[in-house]
C-alpha cells in the first residue's frame, strides 16, 4: 500500500543564548507548503469517488437510549439525495427517510406518522459544522471535506497520517491508515458538550474501491445522542438507482 514521504510542518527551535545576553533567538521557518499540498492531494485522491452508492448494513441504532437492531438499505445520489429504508424482523419496512442538502423527510410506517423538516433539524443531534456532504462522506468512509485543508497540521507515524486542527469552535483529529483511508475521526467542543466520533474498520474492495465494511458513528450534543454501528453486507457503486418516497394521505405529522 502506498505511503507518503511528505514532511510534517517544521517545528520552531530555540537557539542557546550567548553567555552575555539575556534573550534567545527563535528562528521561524515557514512550513513546506508544497509538501503539505502534496500530502493533501494524495489523501484527496484516495477518497472514494462515485456518482451513486447503494449499501445494505446490519445496524445497531441507538437514539437517546431507544435501541433497535435494524437493517439499513442506503442509496446515495451524490450531492443530491440520501435515501434510507429501515427494515426490522423478517424484512418488514418500518421507516423510510430522504435527506437532501436542505431538507429531511421521514415516514414512520408503524405509527402512520411523517416528519418534514429543514436540514437544520439534524442540529438537535450534531454540531452545525455537520452538513449534507459530511453525512455522505461518513456513510462511505470518506473524510469530512472541510478538514482537508492547508490549515490542518499533518503528522506521520509509521505510514499512518493524522490531520488535526480547528473548525470554527470545534477541534478535530482525522486519522488515516497507510492506504490513506480514514480509520478514525473526532470532532468536538468539550465546553459545549458536542462531539462526533467515527471509527472505520474491516476494509473491503467494492467495485474497485476500498471502503470500510464496519462504520461506528456516535454523535452527541448536550443530553441528546444518536449512535449507529453499521456492518455493511452489500456495497455497490454507480448503479442505476431509484429513490421512491411518498407520504400517504392518512399519515399525520409527528410531534
Amino acid at each position: 500500500m502506498p505511503t507518503t514521504n511528505a514532511q510534517a510542518p517544521a517545528t520552531t527551535t530555540v537557539q542557546s543564548p550567548p553567555q552575555t545576553a539575556n534573550t534567545v533567538t527563535i528562528p521561524i521557518t515557514p512550513p513546506d507548503l508544497s509538501s503539505l499540498k502534496s500530502q493533501l492531494a494524495l489523501i484527496k485522491s484516495r477518497q472514494v469517488n462515485f456518482n451513486t452508492f447503494s449499501g445494505r448494513a446490519s445496524t445497531k441504532l441507538d437514539i437517546n437510549g431507544d435501541n433497535n437492531d435494524v437493517t439499513l438499505n442506503i442509496r446515495i445520489n451524490k450531492g443530491k439525495m440520501i435515501w434510507v429504508s429501515v427494515t426490522a424482523i423478517l424484512g418488514l419496512e418500518v421507516a423510510r427517510a430522504v435527506i437532501t442538502p436542505d431538507s429531511i423527510k421521514v415516514i414512520n410506517k408503524l405509527q402512520g406518522l411523517y416528519l418534514k423538516k429543514p436540514f437544520s433539524f439534524i442540529y438537535q443531534y450534531a454540531s452545525r459544522q455537520v452538513n449534507y456532504k459530511t453525512i455522505e462522506a461518513l456513510l462511505v468512509g470518506n473524510a469530512m471535506p472541510e478538514v482537508l485543508t492547508e490549515r490542518s497540521r499533518i503528522t506521520s507515524d509509521f505510514g499512518n497520517v493524522t490531520l488535526s486542527g480547528s473548525l470554527d469552535e470545534l477541534v478535530y483529529s482525522l486519522m488515516l491508515g497507510t492506504n490513506m483511508r480514514v480509520t478514525q475521526f473526532n470532532l468536538s467542543n468539550t465546553g459545549a458538550a458536542q462531539a462526533l466520533l467515527v471509527n472505520n474498520s474491516a476494509f473491503i474492495q467494492a467495485s474497485n474501491r476500498l471502503v470500510p465494511s464496519q462504520i461506528d458513528i456516535l454523535s452527541t450534543i448536550q443530553d441528546k445522542k444518536i449512535q449507529a454501528n453499521l456492518r455493511y453486507t452489500k456495497v455497490d457503486f454507480d448503479q442505476q438507482l431509484e429513490y421512491p418516497f411518498n407520504i400517504p394521505e392518512r399519515y399525520t405529522p409527528a410531534q
